[in-house]
């Protein structure tokens, strides 16, 4: 990690792109007086700011809690998504990882089913309609249930926490050659799979949510373990083995 005492100065390259059907491309831009305690969107909106008072149009970008834990802040930064800090979003990494007089290029997140809106804005709505496609559980309605009235195993309540952690952002779709989109699905299946409150439409979920994922566009998964690397919430890519057995299982119990 970078040491600096002082302000910097630090050369952009930024995608803008005014809308979904016109052409982008990437623009320069010199963000100065940068404090090394600044996040990256801090950054960001020093440049708007900036950008505001010449009468140009700010850069657009997603950001809500700018606290990790809603994952809406994805960009793809020097190639990477959400930056070099392994298990981070863009709004947890900080200025001080660069040095006075750095290049860094910021671009939108790259995959078909991921449409580029305006500038860093992608439409990650294909995400939702696949937990959509999973549909619901079934469970009796009405006072709160004891919490110890159906006994779940150690085990499978820390893998199926494990796996509820994803946050929806969109990373390993973007970071993945192929803009898989296996680990998020998987994380998302999981997590229901492995309760009891999730046994009832196992198959069906499955089955409809990788159909689903297959007909949003997103590609097949490559292998490589890039989703994991960049995953904020480092969801292993075990899962993406286990929503395999679930698919192929709730295949052959359709045939069947």
């Amino acid at each position: 990690m970078a040491e600096n005492q002082g302000s910097m100065t630090i050369n952009l390259k930024v995608w803008r792109q005014a809308g979904p059907k016109q052409p982008g491309q990437m623009k320069s831009y010199v963000a100065e007086d940068v404090s090394p305690d600044m996040s990256f969107l801090e950054m960001l909106d020093v440049v708007n700011e900036s950008l505001i008072k010449r009468g140009e149009d700010p850069i657009a970008f997603d950001h809500d809690c700018r606290e990790g834990i809603c994952g809406s802040c994805g960009m793809m930064i020097n190639g990477i998504a959400h930056g070099p800090d392994p298990g981070t979003t863009v709004c947890q990494l900080h200025m001080r990882r660069y040095k006075d007089g750095d290049t860094i290029i910021i671009e939108p997140w790259r995959a078909r089913a991921f449409p580029v809106i305006k500038d860093l804005v992608v439409d990650r709505s294909a995400f939702d309609r696949i937990i959509a496609a999973g549909g619901y559980i079934s469970v009796n309605t009405g006072s709160a249930p004891d919490a110890n009235a159906i006994p779940v195993p150690r085990d499978n309540a820390e893998r199926a926490m494990d796996s509820a952690a994803c946050i929806s952002c969109g990373a390993c779709a973007a970071q993945c050659k192929n803009a898989s989109a296996a680990l998020f699905t998987s994380a998302k299946m999981n997590q229901l799979s492995l309760l009891p409150q999730g046994q009832a439409e196992r198959s069906d979920r499955a089955r409809r949510m990788v159909l689903q994922m297959d007909h949003e566009g997103f590609g097949n998964c490559s292998n490589e373990g890039e989703c994991e690397a960049v995953c904020p919430k480092e969801i292993s890519m075990s899962n993406i083995a286990v929503m395999n057995r679930e698919y192929e299982k709730a295949a052959l119990q359709k045939k069947s």
